[in-house]
């Protein structure tokens, strides 16, 4: 492994010009110390660092890459579409076209909007749930994190878990006064609330498949529950797929459960890796938003034709390949699996829950034996997490740079990738101290 000399001295520029010297704070290595590595280029399960190291990348961008970097059909789709323009602020055809992909591909969704983030996403679904119903109330599950949005930035998860930010200076006391906190996976907990509140909640909002205390996927009684009681009491149903929506089944987690939520929020793969998010869902809710209803909601580069082109590029392919998801989970499976065992052989407790495309590695706290929520996750040994992450860097591997993050893998992780994988974190576990 090359000295990280560049790095270094970019990521020290960038502190004087960028608060914390990044864009984002899942970015900043705050959970595994250290100097961010600056990335140049990618290449289908790689990344390649601004001093000529290359990485089997797990981050994949945070989730979109699910076919892999610089896939030749997306990249042809962007360039042609940069030659007609970048942006219009008017109707396309590729609008029609992406809406067309993920209506047939999710069954829930009738009607689709395209903004332009999954916080805007998140953010409009839920004014759109409290329009329709002419209620206030929104219950969220402590460790899920729904993008930046002030009602929703209460114990989330992700990066403001790895901050210790669980509630944001400048989230006033009213922006929160109405949300309503529960612990993942707690079906007493929903019961119980919905029994005493149910009238009063316009909806629940909830990653099936949670990905921002790392990977832990909902049980079917919770999910379920939370199906039965939110329709019990007229309240909505929003799954957060921004994250699971394409990665864990060709119609998302709502497929692999088999639940038909009211509303679903998209991002990440529908984009192609460009900016982009969706919500969606019975055309008789989505109609209740600007124009053709009241719910008001906007964007100036919503469905921009860039975007649009990577998103079509992107499910086309994933639609086109019939074993594509039998793909997936295989990589995934062997990858949960081989470091389970590897971290046996070593002596060392994890645990590996993993869902399609979704992985992660706990370090297990002496009192835990598996991670169902934020309390068990939260438990986790931090610091062995940091040391096995800067072991596999320097093997060549590029894990997330949080125990509470999700690891992610596309189609070009094969099973010789896979296998060299685990064989640097064969030897990062037997380093860890």
């Amino acid at each position: 492994m090359k000295s990280g000399e560049n790095s270094r001295r970019i990521f020290d520029r960038a502190l004087t010009l960028i608060p914390g010297g990044v864009n984002s704070p899942a970015r900043a290595f705050g959970g595994v110390g250290g100097t961010p590595i600056v990335m140049k280029r990618a290449n289908g399960p790689y990344l390649y660092d601004v001093d000529g190291n290359r990485y089997i990348d797990y981050v994949l961008s945070w989730g979109p890459m699910i076919l892999g970097h610089c896939h030749p059909k997306v990249n042809a789709a962007i360039a042609q579409a940069l030659e007609n323009g970048s942006s219009f602020g008017a109707p396309t055809e590729a609008e029609n076209l992406i809406a067309e992909l993920i209506i047939r591909m999710i069954p829930s969704i009738e009607k689709v909007r395209l903004v332009n983030s999954g916080t805007e996403a998140t953010m409009s679904a839920i004014r759109l749930a409290r329009g329709r119903t002419g209620r206030s109330k929104i219950v969220k599950f402590i460790g899920c994190y729904h993008g930046h949005v002030d009602s929703l930035l209460v114990a989330a998860g992700s990066a403001a878990a790895t901050l210790s930010i669980p509630n944001s200076p400048g989230v006033t006391p009213g922006a929160a006064a109405d949300t309503i906190l529960l612990e993942y996976n707690d079906v007493a907990g929903v019961k119980s609330l919905f029994a005493e509140h149910g009238g009063e909640i316009a909806c629940v909002i909830v990653e099936p498949v949670a990905g921002n205390m790392g990977c832990v996927p909902g049980s079917r009684e919770f999910l379920n529950t939370l199906r039965a009681e939110t329709s019990r009491c007229g309240s909505i149903l929003i799954f957060d797929e921004v994250m699971s929506g394409f990665r864990v089944a060709r119609g998302g987690a709502q497929e692999y459960y088999g639940i038909k939520p009211d509303l679903t929020t998209l991002g990440k793969i529908i984009g192609g890796g460009l900016p982009v998010g969706a919500y969606g869902g019975a055309a008789e809710i989505m109609d209740e938003v600007a124009p053709a209803g009241k719910v008001y909601q906007a964007g100036t580069l919503s469905g921009n034709p860039l975007a649009t082109a990577a998103g079509i590029a992107t499910l086309m392919a994933i639609e086109s390949d019939p074993d594509f998801y039998a793909k997936i989970e295989r990589a995934t499976t062997r990858l949960a699996t081989g470091l389970q065992s590897s971290a046996d052989r070593a002596g060392i407790k994890v645990a590996t829950p993993h869902c399609g495309g979704m992985a992660t590695l706990f370090f297990l706290s002496d009192e835990d034996s598996c991670v169902t929520n934020w309390t068990s996750s939260s438990r986790c040994k931090r610091e062995l997490f940091a040391q096995f992450f800067w072991s596999l860097i320097e093997r060549g591997t590029y894990f997330p740079c949080s125990q509470f993050e999700t690891m992610f893998t596309s189609v070009d992780h094969s099973d010789a990738i896979i296998d060299e994988t685990l064989e640097a974190a064969d030897a990062a576990f037997k380093s860890l101290r």
